[in-house]
């Protein structure tokens, strides 16, 4: 079975480090991680930086998008450390930082009740990111008898 530290991506590691530029604010990060993995996020973008800064001309001005929440930003990131990674001693780091901080994301416990009645169906779901496509379409088209 793979050891869950080593299947963290770069672009996963760097999703956590700048999630909190991402969210739309404090309280919506505090509702999704501990306070411990939040301050290990800032942990993470530290290291990170300092692994980048110097070493790439594109680093900074990615940090600075990353940040801002922009989408280009955390992908030039996550590019720029992948690279890194390549680097056994510093992956290991960063990725036991990671590891901490998906450690502490709090999970939904909340129950949903649904009661459908007269051959009714339902869907309930709780999506975590990413478009959810959920279900049925049907097109009813009249028919022409004639022909």
């Amino acid at each position: 079975m793979a050891d869950p530290i080593t299947t963290l991506t770069a672009s996963m590691i760097t999703s956590l480090a700048f999630q909190e530029f991402v969210k739309s604010g404090a309280g919506e990060l505090a509702k999704k991680f501990t306070g411990g993995a939040i301050a290990k996020m800032g942990q993470l973008r530290e290291l990170i930086w300092n692994r980048l800064a110097g070493k790439h001309h594109a680093a900074a001005e990615a940090i600075e998008k990353a940040k801002a929440g922009e989408q280009a930003g955390i992908d030039t990131v996550a590019t720029l450390l992948g690279v890194e990674l390549l680097d056994k001693e510093f992956a290991d780091q960063v990725q036991a930082i990671a590891h901490e901080i998906n450690a502490g994301k709090l999970f939904d416990q909340s129950s949903m009740t649904q009661n459908n009645q007269d051959n009714a169906k339902g869907w309930q779901t709780k999506v975590e990111g990413g478009t959810a496509y959920i279900g049925e379409i049907h097109i009813n088209e009249k028919r022409s008898d004639s022909q």
